[in-house]
C-alpha cells in the first residue's frame, strides 16, 4: 500500500469510526426512550438493562453505518478538497478515480462483511432481544397488562379498556379467560371495573373486580350430559382473585423460547420458510377454489340439469332475463327462486371477501419473508453507492468539518430511507414485487452515484448551469418558432 493509500484510508477510518460509535450512541438513547415503559418501575439490574440495549444495537447497523459512510466521506473528501490536497494530488498525476481506489477496495470487503453481519448477527440479535423482551414482560403484571389487547399474566389472559389512576392499578372494562388443566377456554370473567391491590402476605397480587358475571362451562363425562351443554353463571358486586407473584420474581432472563420470528432467520432459512410458505399458499388457494366450484349455485345448477331438470327461458323479468326451473311440467315458484339465488349469492360474496382477507394476510407474510431475504444483500451495496455519493459531494462542495457536510448527508440518507421504506411498504401489500421493493432505493442511488463521481472525477461541478441555461433557450426558441409557424398556415 503506497504513503497516499494509507493516509487516505488512515483519515477516512479515523473519521468513519468517531461518526458510527456517536450515532450508534444516539440511536441506542433514542431506543432507551422508545422502551421506557417497558424498562422501568420493574426494579431490574443495570446489567439486564444493559443486555436489552446491546441485544437490540444490532437492529440499528443498517440504519447506522449507511449515514455514517455517507457522512465520513463527505468529511474526509471536503476536507482533502477544502486544503488543496486533492490539488496537490492531481499535480502529481494521481486522479479522483486513484484516489478513491483504496477506499473502493475496503468498501467492497465492508459490503461483504455488513452481509455477514446482516445474516448472523443481526438474527442472533433479534433473538435475544425478542425473547428478552418477552421475559421482561413476565416481570410485575401489573405494568404488563397493555390496553386494549389480552395479556397473558400468570395463570390467567386479560383485556381492559382503560388504566388509570396512581401507578394505573384502576382498570376498567375488564375481560378474564382463566387457564384450566385441560388448556380450554372454560371460564370467563366480566367485570366493569377493578383495581390491583397488594396481598397482605406472601407474594401475591390481589386484583378486585366489582360489578360483573363469571361463567364456566362444567365438563361432564357422559356424551349424553355433554348434548345438554351444563354451565353456570354467577353475578357478583365484589370478586377478589389473587395473583401468584412468585414466578414474576423469579423471572429467568435467559429463557430463549421463541425462535419462530422471521427476523429471526437466516438466508438459507428464509429461503426454506420462503419455499414452504409458498407451497401452502398455492395448495389452500387451490383446495378453496376446488370447494368453492363444488359448492357454488352453478356447480348445483349443473347437477340439476344432470337430474333431467328442464331449463326454460319462457318467463323474461322486466329487468333480467332469469332462468326458471321447470320440474314434471310443473313451474318452479319464481320469488322463491330469486330469494334462494340472492341469498346464496350473498353467502357466496360474504366467504369470498373473508377468504380474500385471509389470503392477503398470507401473502404479507410471504412477503415479509421475501423484503427481509433481500434487504441482506441491499445492505453491501446501499453502503458502497451512498459512499462514492459522499466522496463525489465532498470533492465538489470543498467542505470539511460539520456544517454543510451534515446537513446534505441528513439529506441524502433520509431521501434514500424513505425511499426504502416506500419500497417495502409497497411490497409488503404486493403493489409491487418484494425484490423491486427491496431494492428500489439501490436502483435510484446507483445512477446518482455514476453521475457524481463522473462530475467530481472531470472537475465539473454538479452541474454545467451555462449549459442549462443554453439548452433552455434553445428550446424556448424553437417553440416560439414553432407557434409563428403554425400562426403563418393558418393565415
Amino acid at each position: 500500500m503506497k504513503i497516499i493509500d494509507r493516509y487516505i484510508l488512515t483519515t477516512y477510518l479515523s473519521r468513519l469510526l468517531s461518526v458510527f460509535v456517536i450515532l450508534m450512541l444516539i440511536f441506542i438513547i433514542q431506543t432507551f426512550w422508545l422502551f421506557i415503559d417497558e424498562i422501568a418501575g420493574k426494579g431490574l439490574d443495570t446489567e439486564i438493562i444493559l443486555k436489552f440495549l446491546a441485544y437490540y444495537s444490532p437492529k440499528l447497523y443498517p440504519l447506522v453505518m449507511p449515514l455514517s459512510v455517507l457522512l465520513a466521506s463527505i468529511m474526509t473528501f471536503g476536507s482533502l478538497a477544502e486544503n488543496y490536497e486533492f490539488a496537490a494530488m492531481k499535480s502529481t498525476g494521481i486522479s479522483l478515480q486513484r484516489a478513491l481506489l483504496g477506499l473502493v477496495v475496503f468498501h467492497f470487503f465492508l459490503g461483504v462483511g455488513s452481509f455477514y453481519f446482516s445474516n448472523h448477527v443481526i438474527p442472533l440479535g433479534e433473538f435475544k432481544y425478542y425473547n428478552l423482551r418477552r421475559n421482561l414482560a413476565k416481570v410485575k403484571p401489573a405494568l404488563a397488562i397493555t390496553e386494549g389487547i389480552f395479556n397473558d399474566i400468570g395463570e390467567m389472559n386479560i383485556k381492559v379498556k382503560r388504566k388509570y389512576g396512581e401507578n394505573d392499578r384502576f382498570l376498567e372494562d375488564i375481560i378474564i379467560h382463566e387457564k384450566t388443566p385441560d388448556r380450554k377456554n372454560n371460564i370467563v370473567i366480566k367485570a366493569a371495573s377493578g383495581e390491583l391491590k397488594s396481598a397482605t402476605i406472601g407474594q401475591e397480587l390481589q386484583l378486585h373486580l366489582f360489578d360483573g358475571f363469571r361463567y364456566e362451562d362444567i365438563q361432564v363425562e357422559k356424551n349424553a350430559d355433554k348434548e345438554k351443554m351444563p354451565h353456570a353463571k354467577v353475578s357478583f358486586k365484589k370478586y377478589i382473585m389473587n395473583i401468584d407473584l412468585s414466578q414474576f420474581n423469579d423471572v429467568d432472563f435467559g429463557e430463549e423460547k421463541y425462535t419462530s420470528t422471521f427476523r429471526m432467520q437466516k438466508v438459507q432459512e428464509l429461503s426454506t420458510s420462503i419455499d414452504t410458505l409458498e407451497r401452502d399458499y398455492l395448495r389452500e388457494k387451490s383446495t378453496y377454489s376446488d370447494n368453492f366450484n363444488k359448492t357454488s349455485y352453478f356447480s348445483r345448477l349443473a347437477k340439476e340439469k344432470k337430474r333431467n331438470f328442464v331449463l326454460t327461458d319462457s318467463l323474461i323479468l322486466q329487468s333480467s332475463n332469469p332462468l326458471v326451473y321447470v320440474t314434471d311440467g310443473f313451474k318452479s315458484n319464481q320469488t322463491q327462486i330469486l330469494r334462494t339465488a340472492k341469498m346464496d349469492v350473498g353467502t357466496m360474496i360474504r366467504n369470498l371477501n373473508q377468504r380474500k382477507r385471509t389470503f392477503f394476510i398470507y401473502q404479507k407474510l410471504i412477503n415479509l419473508h421475501k423484503n427481509t431475504f433481500w434487504e441482506k444483500h441491499t445492505l453491501g451495496f446501499g453502503i458502497f453507492f451512498l459512499f462514492l455519493i459522499g466522496a463525489s459531494l465532498g470533492a465538489i462542495i470543498r467542505k470539511g468539518g460539520l456544517g454543510l457536510p451534515m446537513v446534505l448527508a441528513i439529506l441524502i440518507f433520509l431521501s434514500y430511507h424513505y425511499v426504502s421504506l416506500f419500497g417495502k411498504n409497497a411490497a409488503e401489500d404486493s403493489s409491487v414485487s418484494p425484490f423491486i421493493g427491496s431494492w428500489l432505493s439501490v436502483f435510484i442511488i446507483a445512477p446518482f452515484a455514476i453521475y457524481f463521481t463522473y462530475r467530481a472525477s472531470t472537475d465539473r461541478g454538479l452541474m454545467n448551469a451555462d449549459y442549462l441555461i443554453v439548452s433552455l433557450k434553445s428550446l424556448s426558441t424553437q417553440i416560439k418558432n414553432s407557434i409563428f409557424a403554425l400562426r403563418n398556415k393558418k393565415a
